[in-house]
């Protein structure tokens, strides 16, 4: 075989990192998610400083903070397979 595995290749500070950025990504997706909740259905039609009403606003935060909680969820998976943590 021309390549061989060498172990776990994320050990200590390294995979300690990511762990952070990947909590850090998953804490920010579900505030936008909860923000672009508040915004569809307390603040419905009104205008924030003018960069539109808040109900396209908020989906745009709803949808944007989905795809960040999947996305940290996944890379706290990969982290934790590839660190080598029961």
């Amino acid at each position: 075989m021309w390549w061989k595995p060498r172990g776990n290749v994320m050990t200590g500070r390294l995979a300690l990192c990511f762990e952070v950025v990947a909590l850090c990504v998953y804490v920010i997706g579900g505030i936008s998610t909860f923000g672009g909740v508040a915004l569809i259905f307390f603040m419905n039609n009104r205008d924030l400083w003018g960069w539109g009403t808040a109900r396209p606003l908020g989906y745009l935060f709803l949808c944007v903070g989905l795809c960040l909680s999947v996305l940290g969820v996944l890379f706290m998976r990969l982290i934790r397979n590839r660190s080598g943590q029961q």
